[in-house]
């Protein structure tokens, strides 16, 4: 898990938040077993590029990864006793084929930025209470802090989840820090 306060300015100012990536207890289950009941194999990634969920960076060529079947809000939704109804979405996610090092420890990764993404909000009760789009580049990274902020500026939003537009993958979640 990246742990990162971040400071902002404005309205949202007091919201703190930390970017997670899936814990490593999940990651161990899903390389046995993924959330869809099926035994994945690791494979080499030649190219790279693959947008890993257990150290929330990009690939490298020759690294081995693995394409595995993940439902991101159902382990949050147990740990509180919240049922996430139809929410239960499970979707694709690359991890490495291995144990890993994790984060790097940004609060946002630069390596999810650049495609058009959305930041979903959840409620404590695991339903989806709003969002925004944002496609910020590389270089302007910082920006989405604030987005964030501004999300968690709402009492009732417990969660975000950070997913791709184009294929609706889930990328990371957020956690405001209260």
């Amino acid at each position: 898990m990246s742990t990162t306060t971040t400071k902002t300015t404005g309205p949202a100012a007091a919201v703190a938040h930390e970017t997670r990536a899936i814990a490593p207890h999940v990651l161990e289950r899903l390389r046995a077993v993924d959330d869809a009941g099926r035994v994945r194999e690791s494979f080499t990634d030649h190219e790279g590029g693959a947008p890993l969920r257990c150290c929330l960076r990009r690939s490298r060529a020759g690294e081995r990864v693995m394409l595995v079947s993940y439902a991101p809000l159902r382990g949050w939704a147990g740990e509180r006793g919240a049922d996430p109804g139809p929410y239960d979405e499970v979707g694709p996610v690359f991890v490495h084929g291995e144990p890993c090092g994790g984060p790097e420890g940004t609060a946002f990764p630069v390596a999810l930025h650049g495609s058009p993404r959305v930041l979903r909000a959840y409620d404590a009760r695991g339903r989806i209470r709003g969002g925004r789009t944002v496609e910020l580049p590389a270089e302007r990274a910082g920006e989405v802090d604030g987005l964030l902020a501004e999300l968690f500026a709402d009492p009732g939003v417990a969660l975000v989840h950070v997913r791709a537009v184009v294929f609706g993958c889930f990328l990371a979640e957020v956690r405001p820090l209260r």
